[in-house]
């Protein structure tokens, strides 16, 4: 005869078996995801729309013989560019001509380059139903561009497309044929903008990269859908120190669509206008605004003089004396330039310890 407690013991063994089994136990939870990791989010927009070839990412692996890594320096790269009351670079400048100012301090360059850095730059194209009407030119104007300012031997190129979602369409290359394709294959211009958001993730991309990081957009700046701030997508482009410069499209649409330069600006037009002016004034960038197709076609060669005439100042902080995610303003001059235009950053966040 079974005792009765040792009956009781096996039945709640059954018990717990068979329950078990059933399926119905707790899970096992998800590991929350590490907070410095950036993984680049690719929302895609047509199922059946064919796509170029994309190239590897550029997260650890060569891209055609040019060894792409992870930047772990403390080195804050500083672009400068240094314009004449004509409108000219300044080209004949060397490393003790220039003063750096960190906060209130006046601190030593670490070194002086010039165009020669590898250019890693990421192109946002607005393709919301906003900027509709000059599609085709602006489409024949970023393919010229790309052929201007890749150097095949040392930049790399990815370009993104911002409606509702931003989508990656052409990783980074150096392979102007692959850009093209990417232009070529768009989809037609649809649905909200969500313009910040596709600045932040941007910035991320070219992040983990070495280089002279920029990123250009082409919009009419607005923004209709966007999770991040104005002021979040400015502090994902100086984390990343991205240098920013925009096409801003507006004009060029008003005066395709009126015969005039500026419509009936509102609301929404004019806080764009103050979006734009602002990003570049924080990344030592610039606006353009055309207002025909010649003057579309100039914007992009203006870019791509100014990167290859830029001055790139290296500063290394002393270790120590800087808090990790603390913003650091800067200040450059020209010593005997006073009437030179110098345009760089604002500043430039620290970087905090990576996991």
């Amino acid at each position: 005869m079974v005792h009765k407690g040792l009956l009781t013991i096996i039945v709640l063994a059954l018990s717990s078996a068979l329950f078990a089994q059933s399926g119905k136990v707790k899970p096992v939870e998800t590991p929350t995801p590490d907070p410095n990791s950036r993984p680049i989010v690719y929302v895609p927009t047509q199922e059946n729309t064919k796509k170029p070839t994309p190239t590897p990412s550029p997260s650890h692996k060569s891209v055609e013989n040019d060894d792409v890594i992870k930047v772990e320096s403390v080195l804050v790269p500083i672009p400068v560019s240094v314009i004449d009351p004509t409108g000219r670079a300044v080209l004949n400048l060397k490393i003790e001509d220039f003063e750096l100012r960190v906060g209130d301090k006046i601190e030593s360059i670490g070194e002086l380059a010039r165009s020669e850095t590898p250019v890693r730059l990421a192109l946002l194209f607005d393709n919301s139903s906003s900027v509709t009407i000059a599609r085709e030119f602006e489409k024949k104007a970023a393919i010229s561009f790309f052929r201007r300012v890749i150097r095949p031997d040392k930049d790399l190129v990815a370009l993104f497309s911002v409606a509702t979602a931003t989508r990656l369409e052409q990783p980074f290359t150096r392979n102007v044929s692959q850009l093209t394709d990417a232009i070529e294959l768009f989809a037609q211009p649809e649905g909200a903008t969500a313009l910040l958001d596709g600045i932040v993730l941007a910035a991320n991309y070219v992040r983990e990269v070495q280089g002279r990081r920029v990123v250009v957009i082409v919009s009419d700046g607005d923004d209709t859908y966007s999770d991040a701030t104005l002021e979040e997508s400015i502090k994902a482009l100086q984390i990343a120190n991205c240098q920013v410069f925009i096409v801003k499209t507006t004009d060029f649409e008003n005066f395709k669509r009126t015969g005039e330069r500026r419509g009936n600006a509102n609301i929404r037009q004019l806080a764009a206008e103050r979006r734009m002016q602002e990003i570049a004034k924080q990344t030592g960038g610039a606006v353009y605004s055309p207002l025909d197709e010649d003057e579309l076609d100039l914007a992009f060669r203006q870019i791509s003089a100014e990167l290859a005439q830029q001055y790139i100042l290296s500063y290394y902080p002393e270790e120590g004396t800087e808090k990790p995610g603390e913003f650091r303003p800067i200040k450059v001059t020209v010593k005997n330039r006073g009437n030179a235009d110098i345009r760089t950053r604002s500043g430039y966040y620290v970087p905090k310890p990576r996991r």
